[in-house]
């Protein structure tokens, strides 16, 4: 049983520490999969810019320089258009869930560059619709009102309307307020709606002067649009069904881990094939009735052994409740793995692992497969009692078989004192700033971490972590 200490000043919080003792010779962790190709975000982000400037530059050469306000208003509209047509393709590529990608940036990382660049494209496709009406007005003399009735008897530009509309609806539900509110089957389906928009749009911008004027324009711009467009069918249907067909992925067991809590193993035929790596997530889907519609992002809880998955679940939710009522045998489709939160982030040689609640399925499966020796690897996991502790047995089985740090931090989340403090990390780990820091959790519990990992001294670059809310 692992030593208690009570803080007597604190008697709200409760560290349970398991002591590092040598245990017996565990068997030794399966080999890590094959390496996987990495795109760094800096150098996704860089190409990201250097597209906008090579559309920037587009622009510019069919740029006719003049100080007639009509000319001007065209000029704007153009140059929007042109910015707000790429951004979209960039917003399809970001969630296409091309590995490379998704394993060198973080599918959390990917979901908040895609949410951001969303409002960007939008206030483009609201600014070019806005210049290009006043650009007719002013060339025609003709009011708003009639001036729009005109544009919209052209063919391309009212397909670019509809398309605005259902770039517009997407917004709309992406919003926080709005979101909470949608069923996530709604919320989806709405955004498959803006593969439609971006195919009107991609057929407004064949018929406008920027794309339509040169040979090699257009073939460079529809190649970009085809690209986009295999990637998209490739990675999030073909890819999956294969998987599907290959593997055969089934339900094995579900095993009860405590209060509202269950592990999935799932099993298959060549699952090392998949090369998932601890840390990482797939999106689960059942096909069972209430689960079937729904890919739910699960990470694995245990690393990959003898063809087997591991997830491991807490109710949250009317989909994780359904959960815990799977049958043995129920066919399993498995899209992934995703995720960065993996042990290619590691630069030091010593590890914290930072766990909040159900958040510790991850770092579970780092804690075991980290390489490193006694001392070099630390888990905390904060919980708000002895009762929200997941997977305990095997963490303690885990810290002293490989004689690591094991600190079960328990306590209200309103106490007095709070665990997760700058001085109360030190004191657990008093060399903190020489750690790499591997962070989940709730996302109240991750920001606050990563605000005491700050002032503690541990460097931006060193706090990797991933929100699965937006993966």
């Amino acid at each position: 049983m692992p030593d208690v200490t009570t803080e007597a000043s604190h008697p709200l919080y409760v560290p349970l520490t398991v002591p590092q003792t040598a245990g017996p010779r565990r068997r030794r962790p399966p080999a890590p999969p094959v390496p996987a190709l990495r795109l760094a975000p800096e150098r996704l982000r860089t190409g990201i810019v250097a597209g906008a400037g090579a559309v920037g530059l587009l622009w510019g050469l069919q740029a006719r320089p003049s100080a007639r306000l009509d000319v001007l208003f065209a000029s704007g509209a153009h140059l929007t258009g042109l910015l707000g047509g790429y951004g979209v393709l960039v917003l399809l590529l970001l969630m296409a869930r091309v590995p490379a990608v998704e394993h060198g940036v973080g599918a959390d990382r990917l979901a908040r560059w895609h949410g951001l660049g969303g409002r960007y494209v939008l206030g483009l496709i609201a600014a070019h619709a806005v210049l290009a009406l006043c650009g007719h007005a002013v060339h025609t003399h003709a009011d708003l009102v009639t001036a729009t009735g005109d544009l919209l008897s052209y063919g391309a530009i009212a397909a670019a309307t509809a398309g605005t509309a259902l770039f517009a609806a997407v917004g709309i539900t992406s919003a926080r307020s709005v979101r909470r509110r949608l069923r996530h089957e709604t919320w989806r389906a709405v955004h498959l709606g803006a593969l439609l928009a971006a195919a009107l749009g991609f057929v407004h911008q064949l018929a406008g002067p920027d794309i339509a004027g040169g040979l090699l324009t257009r073939w460079l711009w529809s190649m970009a649009h085809a690209t986009v467009a295999v990637l998209l069918l490739w990675y999030r249907i073909v890819v999956p069904a294969r998987a599907a067909l290959r593997h055969d992925l089934r339900v094995a067991e579900v095993r009860d881990e405590g209060p509202g809590v269950v592990s999935v193993l799932v099993r298959g035929k060549g699952v090392d094939q998949l090369r998932a790596e601890p840390g990482q997530f797939f999106r689960w889907r059942f096909l069972r009735r209430g689960l079937w519609a729904t890919a739910l992002p699960f990470s694995l809880s245990a690393p990959v052994r003898d063809d087997t998955l591991r997830i491991t679940v807490k109710a949250l939710g009317d989909h994780t409740r359904r959960v815990r009522r799977l049958r043995p045998g129920t066919r399993v489709l498995a899209s992934g793995p995703f995720g960065a939160l993996t042990a290619h982030r590691r630069t030091r040689r010593k590890v914290l692992l930072l766990a909040g609640g159900v958040g510790i399925t991850p770092l579970r499966a780092l804690f075991e497969t980290l390489p490193g020796g006694p001392g070099d690897v630390t888990l905390l996991y904060r919980a708000s009692d002895a009762s929200a502790v997941v997977l305990r047995e095997e963490l303690e089985s885990i810290a002293r078989e490989r004689r690591a740090a094991l600190h079960f931090l328990l306590g209200p989340s309103d106490g007095s004192f709070d665990p997760l403090a700058p001085r109360a990390l030190r004191n657990l780990v008093p060399d903190l700033a020489a750690h790499d820091v591997y962070l989940c959790g709730p996302p109240a519990m991750a920001r606050a971490a990563t605000a005491s990992l700050r002032r503690a001294g541990v460097p931006a670059s060193r706090i990797h972590s991933e929100d699965f809310d937006h993966a």
